[in-house]
């Protein structure tokens, strides 16, 4: 079959201003407790989500993982790069995630701060665009995170030049050996090169998938001292 002939329709619901919160932090946890099946829109809605979710996976697909969001940076020289990066917060600073500050996406970081974050829930026919400025959370509140991971993923860390060349897959898990060697316990301290990024906020905007593609999408932006202005944006 030809790629362009793969199509999907968008038929869960639709989206309009009234649906939406004041505040698009507010809105996206919203969305996010939604796409987790915490709704807080009531329980006939969630049965009806949770059917449409099992159709969707007897169908031959994966569930959505909510965390899951692309990363888009730019170095410099304005050449874009992308990745998957999982969030692992979201407040009233924006939305957190943990790196090496040494990987591409880091070194990017480093010279422009300007970056976007991309959910996709494809079950939920929806998808959220974040544009804004990025900045290193303190030492602590990645400190405080890595000591949460399980000991394997802390290891890695350590053993791990990402985005580096390496040998072979031996090489990689001879490293992960010797780490693990030296430190026996489980008391492995964060690598200096390590921690976790916030990324604030000037645009988010909230898509809802509708059939015959014409979607419904809204625009919040950041208006200095003013709050935030909504729009709705043409499919």
């Amino acid at each position: 079959m030809r790629i362009a002939h793969l199509r999907r329709e968008y038929n869960l619901t639709g989206l309009s201003r009234s649906d939406l919160e004041s505040d698009p932090i507010s809105q996206f946890t919203s969305w996010f407790d939604q796409a987790a099946g915490a709704r807080r829109s009531g329980r006939l809605r969630r049965i009806v989500v949770q059917l449409y979710k099992l159709l969707f996976t007897t169908g031959g697909n994966a569930a959505t993982e909510m965390t899951a969001a692309t990363l888009a940076t730019a170095d410099k020289d304005g050449r874009p790069s992308a990745r998957v990066v999982l969030l692992k917060g979201v407040d009233e600073r924006g939305f957190i995630f943990f790196t090496n500050y040494k990987s591409r996406k880091g070194r990017d970081l480093a010279d422009n701060p300007h970056a976007a974050l991309v959910f996709y829930w494809a079950d939920q026919e929806r998808q959220i665009c974040i544009a804004g400025e990025v900045m290193k959370v303190s030492h602590a509140e990645s400190e405080a995170y890595f000591k949460t991971r399980p000991r394997q993923s802390r290891l890695a860390a350590w053993a791990s030049y990402q985005s580096s060349p390496v040998e072979n897959r031996s090489r990689l898990e001879g490293r992960l050996k010797e780490v693990a060697a030296t430190f026996p316990s489980d008391e492995i301290p964060m690598p200096p090169n390590w921690g976790g990024y916030v990324l604030s906020p000037t645009r988010i905007e909230f898509w809802q998938g509708r059939p015959g593609r014409l979607h419904d999408r809204f625009c919040y932006f950041k208006q200095p001292g003013k709050g935030w202005g909504l729009e709705r944006l043409c499919p």
